[in-house]
């Protein structure tokens, strides 16, 4: 059975083999037809009013890319091998963010799959991966993407993703899967003929708004909320991270987050294994994950751009752009979760925020890198290895769930920039000067000078991590560092306590002591030793060996950090 909703049209066809099959007009503005003989493997385009053939806007399968034509795919096909596998919560646990295409050399799902033993011995719980659909060319971040409901074959199609997801829960890793629905890719986006799908007026920077509270916006929601449940049916995918939900577009009494979270919670009724939604906001609003009965919309957690922002300045010196606020303000947000709640920011000149202490701190997703905060620098470059030393052992000794960005456990210098792969010429020319003025007064005034041309094919290639950086005995050493924090973390429940109530902070200018129940994380975040006063205590893991205590005195050397137990 094949069917579309294109409720302003008079006449649809559905073409086979450049044979037309006319389809019959049902409710609310939905056309069907039953094809003899059509299934599994069945190219087919639609065509409205006799116009030109378009894909299908519920595509599962576009093997000849963006323009190319929809093929049938029938989930019940793939022989699923994860029965045991009864998913994974939040609270506790430790993520991973990767692009697929640049986390190996080959860049496909099968590749990545031979990467998952070293994930599990690094200690995460979740895997957490780049939007999937299909984009324009062979290579991009995958915020371009079109076709929502399919996986480009770049990466090896639907049932490539498949055999990835089954994979991870045989390594007991949960399956995270990036997803926008605040707006689509300008290459390939043939969803406007069909219907209302885009806002009439509102849009973000990144394009048209989705129609989510305007005529005919009802069938909208139904493809986005329809979405995002095959992933977590069909795909035995565990969460989604939700792009960007300050640019959804949504008046109603009732948001799409808070209709997603309703039907979410429903499914994870019927699969019996847990399921979350995480959203990407910029909004500082803890009601995103309030639950619906204390009037919030009811996700499990948010991204914290702010803790991120207070860890960078403090342990890069970094200040420019948005950085400027967050200069001492670690204390602050590993007892409170947001820095701006409620307080000016100078970069958006104005007031910004709400409280947030009262929510659990495995609520928000806190990193020290991430594909944002590294592939929007001109350069793509990443913290430095003494940097990221420290901030990680301020991250993963903290009440928040961290986040981890492919590469950054054992110190990869690989960087990770803005790549796409435009078939359009004007696309592709214009692009350089579109991320350009993205960041207009984030204070990067040498970008032009410094950005390599996303389009250009090395710029994708240079992103792509260097697994011999692991034969050396730098990149080792980095590595034990984050697996022997990970592996501390699971053995004392202090350090993924999630009550920020029970958090304390002593703090000097360049020093600063977190109290984790019985246990302390003291860090020396300057370029000379120094000697800090706590109660007696004994060192479980130090990142530098020369970190001592003798009675109340513990001697730190140069950006060092040291976790104790009070004795």
């Amino acid at each position: 059975m094949f069917e579309v909703w294109a409720p302003h049209a008079t006449a649809v066809d559905v073409e086979i083999e450049e044979v037309r099959y006319s389809m019959s007009a049902g409710s609310a503005g939905w056309w069907s037809v039953e094809v003899p003989g059509a299934g599994h493997g069945t190219d087919y385009r639609f065509r409205l009013d006799g116009g030109e053939a378009l894909p299908d806007p519920r595509t599962r399968w576009q093997p000849e890319g963006i323009f190319g034509p929809s093929r049938v795919y029938e989930h019940d096909r793939f022989e699923w091998s994860d029965d045991l596998w009864r998913g994974r919560g939040l609270p506790g646990a430790v993520i991973y963010e990767l692009h697929i295409g640049t986390f190996t050399p080959e860049g496909t799902f099968d590749a990545a799959i031979g990467k998952l033993e070293h994930l599990a011995e690094l200690g995460v719980d979740f895997v957490e991966i780049m939007p999937v659909p299909p984009v324009p060319g062979e290579r991009n971040w995958g915020y371009d993407g079109v076709d929502l409901w399919a996986v480009t074959e770049n990466y090896g199609g639907p049932d490539g993703l498949k055999r990835f997801v089954d994979a991870c829960h045989r390594q007991g890793l949960g399956v995270i899967l990036d997803v926008v629905y605040n707006h689509l890719g300008p290459s390939g986006n043939f969803l406007a003929p069909f219907g209302p799908y885009f806002h009439s007026s509102a849009s973000s920077f990144w394009g048209q708004a989705v129609n989510l509270d305007g005529p005919g916006s009802d069938e909208v929601r139904g493809y986005l909320i329809g979405n995002a449940l095959q992933w977590l049916r069909d795909y035995h995918v565990d969460g989604l991270r939700l792009d960007a939900v300050h640019a959804l577009h949504d008046k109603r009494a009732v948001h799409l987050l808070e209709e997603l979270a309703v039907e979410v919670e429903a499914l994870s009724a019927a699969v019996g294994r847990p399921l979350t939604l995480i959203a990407e906001s910029d909004l500082n609003d803890p009601r995103l994950m309030t639950s619906r009965e204390a009037g919030g919309y009811g996700l499990e957690a948010a991204w914290n751009d702010d803790v991120h922002h207070a860890l960078h300045v403090a342990v890069s010196g970094e200040r420019h752009g948005y950085y400027d606020d967050f200069a001492g303000a670690l204390a602050k947000v590993l007892t409170r979760g947001y820095f701006h709640d409620g307080t000016y920011s100078t970069f958006r000149h104005r007031s910004h925020g709400r409280p947030a202490s009262h929510v659990p701190g495995y609520r928000f997703v806190c990193c020290a890198q991430n594909h944002d905060q590294i592939g929007n620098r001109a350069e793509g470059d990443r913290l430095a290895p003494d940097a990221l030393r420290l901030a990680a052992g301020l991250l993963l000794t903290s009440p928040f769930t961290p986040m981890l960005f492919m590469g950054e456990e054992w110190g990869a210098r690989t960087p990770f920039l803005f790549f796409t792969d435009h078939v359009e010429p004007q696309l592709r020319e214009g692009e350089a000067d579109r991320r350009r003025r993205e960041f207009v007064g984030f204070g990067y005034d040498d970008w032009a000078d410094k950005a390599p041309d996303p389009g250009e094919e090395m710029t994708f290639l240079r992103s792509k991590l260097d697994w011999s950086e692991l034969d050396h005995d730098a990149h080792r050493a980095h590595l034990d560092w984050y697996r022997a924090l990970i592996a501390l973390r699971r053995a004392h429940p202090d350090l993924s306590d999630p009550r920020l109530d029970r958090v304390q902070v002593d703090h000097g200018e360049t020093w600063l002591v977190v109290h984790r129940g019985m246990l302390r994380v003291a860090a020396n975040l300057s370029p000379i030793p120094i000697t800090v006063r706590l109660s007696p205590a004994q060192i479980l893991l130090a990142s530098d060996p020369r970190v001592t205590v003798d009675g109340e005195e513990l001697s730190l050397p140069a950006r060092s950090l040291a976790i104790l137990k009070v004795t």
